[in-house]
């Protein structure tokens, strides 16, 4: 911690703690000040962070942190293109897939989204023939992104038929099958390196599916997804159904890309470009906005709170919106991969905790589940409420209302608690939640959402001083994996009791 930095923090964990209901009684303007819209066109979203315990002097001295981490250099060095991903030596430039960066790099994502937009219209016309399934095989970013796009945006009214399958599991791509007619189905192989063990193995079991069920020539239905052409094309991808990427856009950044390819197929070109736009409008508020009024910092500066201040090891994140159900898994990725550090960008050791546990689940059901634990329980578990004024359905419009009311009520009884002489039936209160409300889930406001989550992630990083683009954590798993499947090499008793069980050994 520099000198600079550890002052702040010191200036911050000085500071009284006042409760969620001391803080509105003593402030009649902290609605106005914590919940904002975020202005989309003829749409938009708000987000509410009042009924968290942020109040005007922590938030001026989160802003003095800002200012101690140089948040403004690093920001600028995200946008324009510089190194920010030091152990690897690389830019982070998934804002330029959507209009918003180095001009070159701007320029480059829009000659491959035109040449994306190209095929998927192709595609849509009859190019490959009838085509009313595609099967996206990923895995990681290049799978969760894609899956919660095309499930929040094209339940209804699918142009093309989307199954997405990441799992080695043989049973996840074989669900996938039994949903698609071979004569019908192309195949979408999304891997940045294209050598992916789980996706290359899946794309080999799902060729041979074709070729099984009387597809003559199954490598012709195939578009490829990769930052590696030359792979794709030694595996038998033609190069006119390669669509590439930039090596400076990250796996779990990298739906805005030709990742995305199975949302353009889902949604059709119009409204995968609305998406980009959506997103390039948060894109944009984060580069031009300074201090608390920035909305990704604003929720780095609760997120900082909680963990450093207050000890919070998780974060829920509650999704009161069936299309959204994988926006939970996907914010895992995201934070967890980024920010779950023990050393800093300079490779000195953390000198705090990083990332808390993300976690969450589909509103109402997680009511019924987990919610005991959030109201009652002894872990403080900051929570974000996430939903939309305008359903996604034409059934009664009790089910909405429900819904919502329901969402509203959960917040509201987090803060507000309840006392009784019972202390079973005693709520404490005083516990946090922030409220993200879509007018309603358009691709717009889906790529606004999900930028937004992108840049507070960068923002929390900036504070911590880690690197958020590396991951080699997943590594080591991967490296001992291939071990066993190569063979020769002893491991511990219990490893090697269990390879034996399963009759790998």
């Amino acid at each position: 911690m520099s000198e600079a930095t550890g002052s702040v923090w010191k200036t911050l964990a000085d500071l009284p703690k006042p409760t969620l209901a001391q803080l509105f009684a003593e402030d009649p303007a902290r609605l106005d000040k914590l919940a904002t819209r975020f202005d989309l066109g003829e749409q938009g979203i708000r987000f509410d962070w009042s009924k968290t315990h942020l109040d005007d002097a922590h938030i001026a001295a989160f802003e003095k942190l800002a200012q101690a981490a140089d948040f403004d250099a690093h920001r600028q060095a995200l946008f324009t293109g510089e190194i920010v991903n030091p152990t690897e030596g690389r830019a982070a430039e998934h804002t330029a897939q959507r209009g918003v960066g180095k001009d070159e790099s701007v320029a480059l994502a829009r000659g491959y989204h035109s040449r994306m937009a190209a095929v998927v219209e192709a595609i849509h016309q009859g190019a490959m023939g009838e085509v009313r399934h595609l099967i996206h095989i990923g895995i990681g970013g290049s799978a969760l992104g894609p899956a919660l796009a095309v499930s929040a945006l094209a339940r209804d009214g699918a142009l093309v038929d989307v199954h997405v399958v990441s799992n080695i599991d043989g049973n996840a791509l074989e669900a996938a099958f039994d949903g698609c007619d071979p004569a019908t189905t192309m195949l979408a192989i999304a891997s940045k390196t294209f050598t992916t063990t789980e996706t290359m193995v899946n794309a080999a079991s799902a060729i041979e599916w074709l070729q099984e069920n009387g597809v003559i020539d199954p490598y012709g239905r195939v578009v490829a997804l990769t930052a590696s052409p030359e792979k794709a094309v030694e595996w038998g991808v033609d190069e006119t159904r390669i669509l590439p990427f930039s090596e400076s856009v990250g796996g779990r950044y990298s739906l805005w890309s030709s990742i995305g390819f199975p949302v353009a197929m889902a949604l059709g070109w119009p409204d995968f470009a609305e998406m980009l736009e959506g997103a390039a409008m948060v894109d944009r508020h984060f580069r031009d906005t300074d201090g608390a009024a920035n909305l990704p910092l604003r929720a780095a500066f609760a997120d900082q709170y909680y963990t450093r201040l207050r000890g919070c090891q998780t974060r829920g994140v509650f999704a009161y919106d069936e299309r959204l159900t994988l926006l939970p898994d996907y914010l895992q990725q995201l934070e967890m991969e980024s920010n779950g550090k023990s050393v800093k960008a300079d490779g000195s050791p953390v000198d705090g905790p990083t990332a808390p546990i993300t976690w969450g689940g589909v509103g109402t059901d997680a009511q019924h589940a987990v919610f005991q634990l959030l109201h009652q329980g002894t872990n403080l578990v900051p929570v974000d409420f996430i939903a939309a004024i305008v359903p996604g359905h034409d059934l009664d419009p009790a089910h909405h209302r429900i819904l919502l009311s329901n969402c509203f009520a959960q917040g509201a009884a987090l803060m507000a608690g309840k006392p009784s002489e019972d202390p079973a039936r005693a709520y404490p209160g005083d516990r946090p939640s922030a409220t993200i409300l879509l007018d309603e889930v358009s691709p717009a406001s889906f790529g606004a959402l999900i930028a937004f989550h992108e840049h507070r992630t960068f923002a929390n990083a900036v504070l911590m001083g880690i690197n958020p683009f590396d991951q080699f954590g997943v590594e080591l798993g991967k490296e001992i994996a291939k071990q066993i499947e190569k063979g020769g090499t002893t491991f511990d008793p219990s490893t090697e009791a269990l390879l034996e069980l399963a009759g790998i050994a």
